[in-house]
């Protein structure tokens, strides 16, 4: 007997066998959480000491020091397009593996260099403008990958977490770097960096979960017009969508900002307040406390004040204490500049959390690769910009008066939200 329309009516309701595994309990997700953890607490010790070497060891300027960021992410404007088709296109642990394999050699040759003579500047560009590009690669690869090992509705929990490891990464990261560099020096203290893409193989490595057969190419189509039809197909899925384009918009102006800023972060702090490396350590971990945080509350604050209303309440609300940047001082008035770093930290691991949760969730799985190079194409692309602009900036008018314009421009850049459909919506 057919179903009535009331049978039909009523909610589905799912039992226990249902309901996928908690996330403590999956072993694929719990193994690429781990690795890329242990990879992140490397790559903030980089972060950390790239520029201390730049400025410490070799004497560079302002604008030579910002030129680590500029090409660390020039690879951002250059190549996310392209990578999104072939992320698409192949087996996307294997294409992670590679790039942890590449950048645990390239972070190496530093160690390596300094123990054969010396590091130069020219290395130090050409290290991190690879790294750069392989990140890009690894970058799309994960963020596609993790959909298809949990499921749809326990996405906004796995971005939060992988939002919280990046801030643990950044609370451990400068202070393990402080404290190897004591021990070992600058150069040698990368050879952690590039123990831990290692690691992170390993984790790559143990995970089984097979994936869903590619489409293949449409018969007769030559390869390079295929190849921008599917770069095509990615752009218009991103600007067809007002939420995209309100988010894209966003998060391009934000990143073009934040990236000027850390771009000078280290001179300013070194130079004009006259921070030492052990302040500057905790300044940084300060914020990935603030970071952490939000990692763990994201999912809370999504369901509270709405998973749609939350992309642009994160960025607002905390935003205002950006301006302290630019306030602070030498001495205890570094404090200022440890609260609105915590302030940005907090913001961009919440908001991160909820635009790629509703990107992830609204995307079809075959074209998850080329939405998310198509959305880092615009928004990673803005970061060598901002790298430059702010060495020129800093260079020209002086670092303080670029630390504000650049404050409120970051700030400012979550009034674009405001325009689209996000401002009448509570969730998704």
């Amino acid at each position: 007997m057919g179903k009535t329309p009331e049978d039909e009516a009523q909610p589905e309701i799912l039992t226990d066998s249902d309901r996928p595994a908690p996330l403590r309990l999956h072993r694929p997700f719990l193994l690429l959480w781990s690795g890329q953890t242990l990879s992140m607490v490397g790559s903030e010790v980089s972060v950390l000491v790239l520029p201390l070497i730049a400025v410490e060891l070799l004497g560079a300027t302002t604008f030579q020091t910002a030129l680590l960021t500029f090409f660390g992410s020039l690879a951002f404007l250059l190549i996310s397009l392209p990578a999104g088709v072939v992320v698409d296109r192949v087996d996307k642990r294997r294409l992670m593996l590679g790039c942890d394999l590449a950048r645990m050699l390239l972070i190496g040759s530093i160690p390596v260099a300094a123990l054969w003579g010396g590091v130069t500047l020219g290395q130090l560009y050409v290290v991190v403008a690879v790294a750069g590009a392989l990140t890009v690669f690894f970058d799309i690869a994960s963020q596609s990958y993790l959909p298809l090992l949990v499921d749809r509705s326990q996405l906004a929990d796995g971005n939060g977490k992988l939002g919280a490891s990046a801030s643990v990464a950044q609370l451990a990261g400068p202070s393990l770097a402080g404290a190897l560099v004591t021990v070992m020096g600058l150069a040698r203290t990368l050879a952690l960096d590039a123990a831990s893409y290692a690691l992170s193989v390993v984790s790559l490595l143990l995970i089984r979960t097979p994936e869903p057969p590619r489409a293949p190419a449409s018969p007769g189509t030559p390869r390079g017009a295929a190849f921008r039809a599917a770069i095509a197909e990615g752009l218009r899925f991103v600007l067809r969508d007002p939420i995209l384009r309100a988010i894209v918009a966003c998060t391009a102006t934000s990143n073009f900002f934040i990236t000027a800023i850390e771009s000078v972060q280290m001179v300013y702090l070194t130079r004009t307040l006259h921070a030492r490396p052990a302040q500057i350590g905790l300044i940084l971990a300060f914020g990935a406390v603030a970071g952490l945080a939000g990692g763990l509350f994201a999912g809370r604050l999504s369901a509270r004040v709405g998973s749609a209303r939350i992309i642009w309440v994160s960025l607002l609300v905390p935003g205002a204490l950006y301006v302290l940047l630019p306030l602070a001082g030498s001495g205890a008035a570094l404090t200022l500049y440890a609260l609105g770093w915590a302030a940005l930290s907090l913001a961009a691991v919440v908001y991160n959390t909820a635009q790629i949760s509703y990107r992830q969730a609204i995307c079809p799985p075959e074209l998850l690769g080329r939405m998310n190079a198509s959305v880092r194409w615009v928004v990673w692309g803005t970061m060598p910009l901002g790298a430059l602009f702010g060495g020129a900036l800093g260079t020209w008018i002086g670092l303080r008066p670029c630390m504000w314009l650049c404050a409120l421009g970051a700030w400012g850049a979550g009034v674009l939200l405001l325009m689209s459909p996000l401002r009448g919506m509570r969730d998704q």
